[in-house]
């Protein structure tokens, strides 16, 4: 069998589905075609307004102020748009603007607010930088509705809520920090204030002692020292000064006296001695022991003599009397001597010991300063963190840090967004033929009689001898004529259904024109 043959009787085949089952795909096609009509016809407009933003970048460069607010650009976005469309953001929204009136006499608030989110829209826009990082650099705010006046004023508050929340946002983050760095700062400012008054207790307590003070005592150890030498020499000069009056004064009394010495006399002179001697020394010193115990006896011996005569002082000796009065100078020079090289010795002792000490105080001090120096260094970083705040929330009060701003202001559209009608009739007539074509299909599928003679012989081998042609009586014609009108009415009667139903599917059905909208889009 050659194609043309083939095609020949594909063609037959066609002609012959649709001389028999025409009414068939002509009611589908008519039912079908009434659904979408009606959905065209009766689907509510809406209209779609949108506002442009745009994200403008700090005007104080980075290099002069430092801006605490930290974060992607794309991160504060999405949490704008959660604070933006909270429940509480939405249900003011649709309280000012009357929306949704249907769903709110209903009582369905919150399906109102979901439907709200759902008609809200956002689109980013960005450049690419160098390394595959995309920049945003404005977004686009889209509401729809049906009413275009409403829609573009829903539009516009959306936009301004997102440039009043950034803003807020940025604000309030540059205050968060700058609260939490002056707590910071002074917590570390009362613990340095502790270290350093520790610190000063101890410089105070263990002064003259300090490590840094090392050097100011050895060089004082050092001019005592020499004090001390001076004062030992002195010491030996005036000793040797005092033997010699000494001497001096006993050669005069052995060669120089002018009367004989009587016991008065002579224990006048033990008294004299005996007060020097109390003078320089105290009452054990063993000269002073022995000229006591002399003057007591010879006190026994004269009161014993003589009991009625009282004692006579010798006469006064210019020269004894001028050599004992040195005498006295020379034991008032020691014994200042002797309390100076005390004094000296104690204080070389002092500043010895000091010396000494020395290194464990500068050990407990490192442990301290150590301690002191590390609060200070953080004590000045939180403060330069602490004025870099500063700076960044009076910037971020001024609005001189990254801000939005509205570009294009949304304005009421003329012609609706969704839905396309031509586009939905044009799919809604495809899908009548379709719908059609495929019904006349499945019910010549279904059907097992024979309507031609090739039918037959296809069956079997058995010869076909005869065709009888199908008679017609009138009471046929009637019956077929009655069957007719009345599947007539029935169609009608479908397609008018269909169509109310349709109809009321379609009425104020926003949900339904979002779907059919995405799925064209």
């Amino acid at each position: 069998m050659t194609d043309e043959t083939r095609r020949g009787s594909m063609m037959d085949r066609l002609l012959g589905v649709w001389h028999r089952r025409r009414w068939l795909g002509i009611v589908i096609f008519v039912v079908v075609a009434a659904a979408v009509a009606s959905l065209a016809a009766y689907l509510p407009d809406l209209y779609r307004a949108k506002a442009t933003v745009l994200v403008e970048r700090r005007q104080v460069p980075e290099s002069f102020v430092r801006s605490s607010v930290t974060g992607e650009l794309e991160t504060r976005l999405q949490t704008i748009s959660q604070e933006v469309l909270s429940r509480a953001r939405l249900e003011q929204l649709i309280t000012r603007f009357d929306l949704y009136p249907e769903a709110r006499r209903a009582g369905a608030v919150e399906g109102a607010i979901e439907a709200m989110r759902r008609d809200i829209a956002i689109e980013v826009k960005g450049v690419d930088q160098p390394g595959g990082r995309v920049v945003t650099v404005a977004f686009v705010l889209s509401y729809r509705g049906r009413d275009p006046q409403a829609v573009a004023s829903v539009t516009n508050a959306l936009a301004d809520l997102y440039v009043e929340e950034n803003a807020r946002l940025r604000e309030q983050q540059a205050a968060g920090t700058a609260a939490f760095l002056r707590t910071q700062l002074a917590d570390a400012k009362r613990r340095l204030d502790e270290k350093e008054t520790r610190v000063r207790a101890f410089r105070s307590r263990w002064v003259g002692e300090l490590p840094q003070q090392v050097a100011v005592n050895m060089a004082t150890l050092e001019r005592l020292h020499a004090q001390l030498h001076l004062t030992s020499a002195n010491q030996l000069r005036a000793a040797d000064r005092r033997t010699a009056l000494e001497k001096e004064l006993a050669e005069l009394n052995a060669h120089g006296g002018s009367a004989p010495e009587t016991g008065a006399s002579k224990l006048v002179k033990l008294k004299q001695d005996l007060a020097e001697l109390r003078r320089r020394y105290t009452d054990a010193y063993p000269d002073v022991v022995r000229l006591r115990a002399e003057v007591d006896r010879l006190e026994q011996d004269l009161s014993a003599a003589e009991p009625a005569a009282p004692p006579v002082a010798p006469p006064a000796n210019p020269a004894a009397t001028r050599l004992r009065a040195a005498l006295r100078d020379a034991d008032t020079e020691i014994a200042g001597l002797k309390a100076e090289e005390q004094r000296v010795r104690s204080e070389i002792d002092a500043y010895q010991r000091r010396v000494d000490t020395a290194p464990q105080r500068e050990q407990e001090l490192q442990e301290l300063s150590r301690d002191y120096d590390t609060l200070k260094d953080l004590y000045g970083s939180l403060l330069k963190r602490y004025e870099d705040a500063q700076l960044a929330e009076t910037m971020e009060q001024r609005q001189r840090g990254e801000q939005f701003r509205v570009l294009d202001a949304a304005i009421p559209s003329r012609m609706p967004a969704a839905p396309n009608r031509l586009r939905l009739l044009l799919v809604g007539l495809a899908l009548a033929l379709g719908a059609a074509a495929g019904a006349m299909m499945l019910a010549e599928h279904l059907d097992t009689s024979f309507h031609t003679v090739d039918d037959l012989r296809a069956l079997g081998r058995a010869p076909v001898l005869l065709s009888i042609p199908l008679i017609v009586t009138a009471t046929d014609a009637r019956q077929s004529r009655r069957r007719f009108r009345y599947a007539g009415v029935a169609v009608v009667l479908a397609v008018a259904l269909v169509f109310k139903a349709t109809q009321y599917i379609a009425h104020g059905n926003e949900a339904l024109v979002a779907l059919l909208s995405r799925g064209g889009s």
